[in-house]
């Protein structure tokens, strides 16, 4: 059900610094900042062969970035992300083998401007996952 990984997030708590560090230091191409009202985040998308690395920040007080920043004030990886062919197929999947979606359970358009959706972290392991459209 799975495709390719699409990106890791990590939550920054500098996200110009985290930017720089990229471009400057690992030479990595790095995208502009975009607001994603929708979802309380900045993120920026850092391009690499394979996958892309996507730095978030809060944006807005109800950010849920803000919280996690909270516990992780360094910062550290927030969720990975999987492409799937058809996100309400493999929503209603996931759900019939007892995994969890959060919110409402309907894809959300994401950064990528495509359907999005969050399965809870307890059921994979400790690690929010985020599904996408491809």
């Amino acid at each position: 059900m799975i495709g390719r990984l699409n990106h890791v997030a990590i939550a920054v708590p500098d996200l110009d610094a985290a930017a720089a560090q990229y471009r400057d230091g690992l030479g990595a191409t790095v995208g502009a900042p975009q607001d994603e009202p929708d979802h309380g985040v900045t993120v920026i998308f850092i391009e690499l062969p394979n996958t892309k690395i996507e730095l978030l920040h809060p944006l807005g007080e109800d950010s849920p970035i803000r919280g996690f920043l909270d516990k992780n004030p360094a910062g550290g990886i927030h969720h990975i992300c999987y492409e799937v062919d058809d996100i309400l197929a493999a929503r209603d999947h996931l759900k019939a083998t007892g995994a969890r979606v959060l919110g409402d359970g309907e894809p959300k358009i994401g950064a990528h401007g495509k359907p999005v959706l969050f399965l809870h972290p307890k059921d994979f392991n400790g690690c929010l996952v985020e599904l996408e459209q491809a």
